[in-house]
């Protein structure tokens, strides 16, 4: 008999153990897919030429989602099978992922902006003169009839991008039941002690979800969107460049794949396991008579061994249920305190790659590339410390609250340093310095024009930038003077620039393809805000598991996965959907240069106001994070004052009790802590 049970706890554990692996590999497929979306932000915008603010929606989309059915999942499916759900979920979020690569199989070729006629791309026997090669393609852009434009614009694909919209939806949707069912499932059935661990072990897989993400999108971010499909040697542009697009839809095929994989063990496990740690405890008190039918029944939690709850009295108890949750002081004030937290970490995720593109001059495959490297598994690290130090410390709400307060000061502080490591706006004729090289930010699109490129009839709307050899770009090779051209590619060279020569004596008066690079200035600070960000990341994760503790220590059992799912639906509607929408209404109007679409008409920003990107981007982070620090503050007070009313309570039942308890004075001492720290639950 003694052989039997102890395989049965093994089994159990197994079971166990086979979840946790499950669920930190569905955490790593989904952050996997979610990182890549982010780093494919930048590329998703240039192919379908719109600007920053939808791209917020499109990006806010996998949160709307969430908002359809997280309620419901979280509510409905803690008394359903679980894990079955969370792999269907699984299954939906790979068809998402697959919807969203769609487009690319429909659209034609990328056209990109460029005031290079065709020909003096392929042929290099032949030179041009750049200063009158767009003058007829003006004349076409502005003559084209609103019929023609919206032909042309169909067979562009632009409004594509709906397609990308619906599939983050999706995505949104098969994500909704992990968190919630997963991490209750998860605490439901294993010991108190080593939920905190489990959580930090989850999250650090998970976080290896983004940094292979972000790898993946700063690899296909180089290979050109339409490889295979076009003679790369015409191609003018390269991945530096801010109207290159990389394959961004074979990203999605990945992704979608991982996810898809993922979903196949939950199919395998069971509705319930036995509480870990309890298995010795119910066979020891069993006789010896007792079936291994009978020993697992007594393992299985009461609910399950009662009748099916029926649909019907599952929903008259749910807002009941809700009234009861939201009575918690302290659950609302965590919902608060997350909500503004993550409208801070949204924003700052979402437009982080083209903020260092646009700020300190790095390519946008680079920016990715980094964050991926350096600053992922600095957050890895630090949910691995923050749930190591409660293990060791085997602190209780108050210590945990301590621990995630600490790390909220410390990221923000390091935050704010941030503002002031700056590089000047990147020199550009006409936009950020004039044609005589004198410093000055300009919107307004005419100021691209002067007395040394007047004789050239240039257009104002077009975005194919020249490096000139006295270090100044020029918006186009004809807002330059350039007088001929010669090479092909991306090797073409420009030469007699007029405007050149009235910048200052040149030695040569000539340009290539492409943006000049930053003043070398600018890599010793980016290299002081990489190192800023790196640390503030690792800082500010070290309070994640913390402050999950808080949350799963201040609420009843029963409720605890409406719960996590009230904090998911709340914190993803209005801290997830909101930031990019409006981050990127800011950003977008901090624009010096907008691209011309094919067809005409406004697309994507190639060039914005540093300074300005810089001010509006982390000024708005910064003050939502002071916010959060500030709440943090009250929210700690009021888990003080609780636990200080818990404390009062136990110590005048001790007080009560009998004198034959003084015999069992070492137990019950023993017992009190432990229910301190349990407590939190009846908050």
């Amino acid at each position: 008999m003694s052989v039997e049970s102890k395989k049965t706890r093994e089994a159990c554990c197994s079971k166990l153990k086979l979840f946790l692996a499950s669920l930190a590999f569905v955490y790593f497929a989904k952050a996997f897919a979610g990182a890549y979306m982010k780093s494919s932000i930048t590329q998703i915008e240039r192919r379908f030429d719109i600007p920053s603010s939808l791209i917020g929606v499109i990006d806010g989309s996998f949160e709307m989602g969430n908002l359809l059915i997280i309620a419901f999942v979280s509510y409905f499916g803690a008394k359903l099978h679980r894990p079955r759900l969370i792999g269907i979920g699984c299954l939906i979020m790979a068809v998402g992922s697959f919807l969203v690569a769609l487009p690319h199989f429909f659209q034609g070729l990328y056209k990109y902006e460029t005031s290079m006629s065709h020909k003096a791309v392929v042929n290099s026997t032949e030179s041009i003169l750049p200063c009158l090669s767009n003058h007829s393609m003006t004349d076409a852009d502005d003559t084209l009839d609103a019929e023609t434009k919206l032909e042309c614009e169909k067979a562009a694909g632009s409004p594509m991008w709906i397609y990308v919209f619906l599939g983050n939806i999706l995505r949104g949707i098969g994500e909704t039941p992990v968190m919630p069912l997963g991490i209750s499932y998860l605490d439901d059935f294993s010991r108190e002690e080593n939920t905190p661990f489990y959580l930090a072990c989850i999250h650090t897989v998970g976080i290896l979800g983004p940094m292979f993400g972000y790898m993946l999108g700063s690899f296909l971010s180089k290979i050109y969107v339409d490889t295979g499909f076009v003679d790369l040697d015409t191609i003018t542009i390269t991945y530096k460049d801010s109207r290159w697009v990389g394959a961004w839809w074979l990203g999605f095929i990945v992704t979608g794949t991982v996810v898809l994989l993922s979903s196949i063990p939950f199919f395998f496990l069971p509705k319930s396991l036995p509480k870990q740690g309890q298995e010795q405890e119910q066979i020891q008190s069993k006789s010896t008579e007792l079936a291994t039918k009978t020993e697992q029944e007594q393992f299985l939690p009461e609910e399950t061994q009662e009748k099916p709850v029926k649909f019907q009295e599952m929903a008259k108890d749910f807002i009941p249920s809700l009234k009861r949750l939201f009575r918690n002081k302290i659950f609302s004030l965590i919902i608060l305190t997350s909500l503004v937290a993550v409208n801070g970490f949204i924003g700052l995720i979402t437009f982080k790659p083209k903020y260092i593109e646009q700020v300190y001059g790095q390519s946008a495959t680079k920016a990715i590339f980094l964050i991926g490297i350096f600053n992922l598994p600095a957050v890895a690290l630090g949910f691995i410390t923050g749930g190591f130090v409660l293990k060791r410390f085997k602190l209780g709400i108050i210590g945990a609250a301590t621990v995630a307060i600490s790390a909220s000061l410390g990221s923000f502080c390091l935050l704010a340093i941030q503002i002031f490591v700056q590089c000047d706006n990147a020199e550009v004729a006409g936009l950020t310095m004039s044609y005589q090289r004198a410093p000055q930010v300009s919107y307004n699109p005419q100021t691209l024009l002067s007395q040394c490129n007047g004789h050239c009839f240039c257009s104002v709307k077009h975005w194919d930038p020249v490096c000139a050899y006295n270090g100044m770009t020029y918006a186009s090779p004809c807002l330059a003077g350039c007088q001929t051209s010669s090479g092909m590619g991306k090797e073409m060279g420009f030469h007699n620039c007029t405007c050149i020569n009235e910048a200052g004596p040149a030695a040569n008066a000539s340009a290539v393809l492409g943006q000049c690079p930053r003043k070398d200035d600018c890599d010793i600070k980016f290299k002081i805000y990489m190192a800023l960000s790196v640390i503030g990341s690792f800082i500010s994760a070290c309070g994640g598991t913390p402050g999950y503790i808080v949350l799963l220590r201040s609420i009843q059992p029963d409720l605890k996965s409406l719960a996590l799912g009230m904090q998911t639906l709340i914190v993803r509607t209005l801290g997830g959907i909101p930031p990019p929408i409006y981050f990127g209404a800011m950003i977008d109007r901090t624009c010096l240069k907008w691209g011309t679409k094919h067809c005409g008409g406004r697309g994507a920003c190639r060039l914005y106001n540093a300074n300005a990107f810089r001010v509006t981007y982390l000024g708005m982070i910064t003050g939502l994070y002071f916010l959060t620090n500030t709440l943090w503050g009250y929210l700690y007070y009021n888990i003080v004052k609780k636990q200080k009313k818990i404390a009062l309570k136990n110590q005048s039942k001790e007080n009560g009790q009998e004198s034959n308890a003084v015999a069992n004075g070492h137990a019950n001492i023993n017992i009190a802590d432990k229910e301190d720290m349990g407590m939190e639950c009846t908050i």
